[in-house]
C-alpha cells in the first residue's frame, strides 16, 4: 500500500504557531511519527507540505501518476477556500481522507466550509496529530 500525506499552509510552522490550539509538537516530529507507524505496518509513504496551492495541485495529480492507493490531506486554511484542491481530488479519484488537528467545526464560522469534504470519504476533525495515524488506519481498512 502506497499512502500520500499533505499538508498545506502554515503546518511547517506547527509548534510554533498558536501553540495552544496545534500543540508544541513540530512538523518534523508529525512526519517521523507517520513514518514510524507506517514502517510498523509495512505501508509506503511520503509526506509532503507546501504553501501554495498550486504546488498541492501538483501533488495531486502526480499521485495518480505515481499510482498512490490514498490521500492524506490537510489542507490548512485552504479547506476554507479552494476548489482547485477540489477539483484535483476528483480529477485523480483517489480515495481520500481529509485531517484537521484542530476542531474546525468549533472555530470561527468560515473555517466550518470545507470543499475537500466535498470528495473526501472520511473526515478526522480534533484528534490532534493522532488523528494522522487514524486516517492510515482507514484508509488501511478500505483501499
Amino acid at each position: 500500500m502506497k499512502i500520500l500525506v499533505l499538508n498545506g499552509p502554515n503546518l511547517n510552522m506547527l509548534g510554533i504557531r498558536e501553540p495552544e490550539i496545534y500543540g508544541k509538537t513540530t512538523y518534523n516530529d508529525l512526519v517521523d511519527l507517520i513514518k514510524d507507524y507506517c514502517s510498523k505496518k509495512n505501508i509506503e509513504v511520503e509526506c509532503k507540505q507546501s504553501n501554495s496551492e498550486g504546488t498541492l495541485v501538483d501533488y495531486i495529480q502526480q499521485a495518480y501518476f505515481d499510482k498512490v492507493d490514498g490521500i492524506i490531506i490537510n489542507p490548512g486554511a485552504y479547506t476554507h477556500t479552494s476548489v482547485a484542491l477540489l477539483d484535483a481530488l476528483k480529477a485523480v479519484q483517489i480515495k481520500t481522507v481529509e485531517v484537521h488537528i484542530s476542531k474546525v467545526d468549533e472555530r470561527e464560522a468560515f473555517r466550518q466550509i470545507s470543499y475537500v469534504s466535498y470528495f473526501a470519504s472520511e473526515r478526522i476533525i480534533g484528534k490532534g496529530l493522532n488523528g494522522y495515524l487514524e486516517a492510515i488506519d482507514y484508509l488501511e481498512a478500505k483501499v
